[in-house]
């Protein structure tokens, strides 16, 4: 959560003035603050209690919020040193990079890092002339800066608050795909490319949780497999019994002497057995299958997407 301070995707989107509306500040906080990687850490990574976790969060956001409102003191004097024009241009590609790196990690590797585009921009954008220290920083970014980092450790709360809830019941990898095009949407946003005023990226946020919300898909498959066998058990059970000159008991041949002992074998017991031994392979081979709970190795996984990716 506190990437976007250290790397400069935060000033950069002051300076942009991404943050200049109520849906900018939310947007900022859900999608840079919040997002899919932090959905993904406290779901699979962060341990102990509810009541824990919270304390972690709110004790992030006490360091957080403050340094948030600093780096804005600090961009209205930045901005005073750069072209905005082209500048602009680079804050909103910092995004589209983010977006890109939060759908595949694969093609992330190819891009360059937030910092480093943003490094070229204040090249790129560098204007000395009218570089003016600016002491009295405007009161409504300050407010609006700490607003956004506050719906980003809101965001991380609320995520705690019910993770009991959301643990195995949400699809990381659609979750994740679903933020990157939000966060694509607000890159077009912040390069002035959106057709509308509408909040799209936070219409798309708010249709990649619902779809990603899956509460049937923690259900143990390993019971559904014994259920199944016990269903054909029970199956062939109820069949009705059907003579075959194989069901009849067969003597094996004794030596002089000794007793007369009946070692024949039905039919029945052989095909019961084997629909016994048939269930507990399927059990094992289930078992030895990877774990049917959704990876959380974001930002990077080694295993392929999804079909409809």
């Amino acid at each position: 959560m506190a990437l976007p301070l250290v790397d400069g995707i935060f000033p950069a989107l002051i300076i942009a003035g991404a943050l200049n509306s109520v849906t900018g500040i939310l947007q900022t906080g859900l999608l840079i603050f919040g997002g899919s990687a932090t959905v993904a850490v406290i779901l699979a990574e962060m341990e102990g209690s509810r009541r824990e976790q919270l304390t972690s969060i709110l004790l992030l956001g006490a360091f957080l919020i403050p340094i948030a409102v600093t780096e804005a003191a600090i961009a209205e004097t930045i901005e005073t040193l750069l072209n905005f024009e082209v500048f602009h241009r680079f804050a909103g590609l910092v995004i589209l990079a983010i977006a890109a790196k939060t759908a595949s990690s694969k093609v992330g590797e190819y891009l360059p890092s937030p910092s480093v585009i943003i490094g070229l921009g204040l090249v790129a954008s560098f204007n000395p002339a009218g570089a003016e220290l600016v002491v009295s920083p405007d009161p409504s970014r300050l407010i609006n800066a700490g607003a956004a980092a506050g719906t980003g450790v809101g965001f991380a709360g609320a995520v705690a608050v019910f993770a009991p809830r959301l643990r195995g019941n949400v699809d990381i990898d659609l979750f994740r795909f679903g933020s990157s095009v939000a966060l694509g949407m607000l890159a077009l946003d912040v390069l002035g490319l959106m057709p509308t005023q509408a909040p799209v990226a936070l219409g798309v946020l708010g249709v990649t949780a619902l779809f990603a919300f899956d509460p049937g898909s923690a259900a143990d498959p390993e019971s559904d497999v014994a259920a199944d066998a016990s269903s054909a058990g029970a199956d062939f059970d109820d069949a009705p019994a059907v003579e075959s000159p194989s069901s009849h008991s067969v003597d094996g041949a004794v030596a002089d002497g000794g007793d007369d002992v009946s070692g024949g074998v039905s039919a029945g017991d052989v095909a019961g057995e084997a629909v016994v031994a048939d269930a507990d392979d399927a059990v094992v081979e289930d078992t030895d299958d990877d774990s049917p709970e959704p990876g959380y190795g974001y930002p990077g996984e080694g295993e392929s997407r999804a079909p409809w990716l």
